[in-house]
Order: structure tokens, then C-alpha cells, then sequence
């Protein structure tokens, strides 16, 4: 599985291009600006754009979904809980707990509640790999001062949900750097905390 991260915009948010191999299908994961970086990249690998996977509603990862949708007629997945704050369409609302199977890649769609109500993190797991959004980052986690965080949601999504990982599992955030879960159980303190019912 090859992984190509865009950064763009003042927050630097990453959209994930992920696929097989070149002149195949790929899956777009948090696409938040109209960026002509990603059409070079995905005509430059020979790729098709055949979803596009939002991690939750804020405008630096949702801004240029519907304008990669209509370019490649490419159907969009989206927590139903965060649609709602969505100006776009949602092709397919999700629930967290579906396994899909797109562009030759096998998804696990997990509900982690907290930095929005419908935070999703994204699980490749016969790659060991978790898209994560803005619920966990390497040493920190999302921020829940926005309308629909919840410190005590994301207390469970720490607890229930990413203390789950095992330590070889690598986790690509919505921004800055990816890092092992191994890494974060050492060194992010917030998520620590929060998993172990103590205020971050």
C-alpha cells in the first residue's frame, strides 16, 4: 500500500492519497482545499479517484470534497453525525463499524467521538495502518473546544477505541508527522491521561 500525503492551506491539514499501485484506483482521505496539487499527483501516478473519505466536518479537511467528487465522480463517505455540518452531499452516511472494500483496500470505519460528534478514524488493518483525522495526533491529541467536541467523548475514543491499536500500528494525523502507536503510548501525554481517567 503506498501513502501520499498533501499538506495545504494555513493549518497545513493533510489529504491522503492511498493506493495499490501506479495506474490503478486510489481512495482520497480529507481533501480540504480546492489544491491543484492533488490532480498533479493523481495524474501523474495514473490514478483513478474512486472515494473520497472524510474524517469529520471541519472545512480544512471537507473544502474540496464535492469539487473532487464532481471531477471524478467519485461517491463520498462521511459520518452521518457530522454530515449534518456538512455544506456538501454525502453519498454514503456511516454508522462506524462498516467494512468496505475500496479501491482493492480493506477498510474498518471507527467511530471516535470527541473532537466532533462524528469523528471517524480510518483502519487499513491488513496494513497496520490508521487515518486518524484531528482525534490523535503523535504527542497531543484534537482539540474539543469546537461546537460538538466533548472532552468525555474523546475519553472513551481514547480508552475504548485507540488503546485498542497494537504497538506496531502507524497512525497518519490530520496534521504534522504520522507515528507508531508504540511512539504515542510513550510520549502523548493528553492521550494518556485521558485513557487513564485524568484530566489532559
Amino acid at each position: 500500500m503506498n501513502i501520499h500525503a498533501i499538506p495545504c492551506g494555513y493549518l497545513q491539514a493533510n489529504c491522503y492519497i492511498v493506493y495499490e499501485k501506479d495506474g490503478g484506483d486510489c481512495v482520497v482521505i480529507d481533501p480540504g482545499y480546492k489544491s491543484s496539487k492533488y490532480i498533479d499527483f493523481l495524474s501523474e501516478h495514473d490514478l483513478r479517484c474512486t472515494a473520497i473519505l472524510l474524517t469529520h466536518r471541519h472545512p480544512d479537511h471537507v473544502h474540496g470534497a464535492t469539487w473532487l467528487s464532481e471531477k471524478y465522480s467519485a461517491p463520498i463517505f462521511m459520518h452521518k453525525m457530522d454530515a449534518a455540518g456538512f455544506k456538501g452531499h454525502v453519498d454514503y452516511l456511516l454508522s462506524g463499524g462498516e467494512e468496505l472494500e475500496l479501491a482493492g483496500l480493506k477498510i474498518r470505519i471507527l467511530h471516535t467521538p470527541g473532537h466532533t460528534e462524528g469523528g471517524i478514524c480510518l483502519c487499513f488493518y491488513e496494513n497496520k495502518t490508521v487515518f486518524s483525522g484531528d482525534t490523535i495526533f503523535d504527542i497531543d491529541l484534537g482539540s474539543t473546544a469546537f461546537e460538538g467536541g466533548s472532552e468525555k467523548d474523546l475519553a472513551w475514543s481514547c480508552k475504548n477505541v485507540i488503546d485498542k491499536w497494537d504497538d506496531d500500528v502507524i497512525v497518519y494525523p490530520g496534521h504534522d508527522v504520522h507515528a507508531s502507536m508504540k511512539y504515542i503510548r510513550e510520549h502523548n501525554k493528553e492521550f494518556i491521561a485521558l485513557r487513564d481517567g485524568k484530566q489532559r
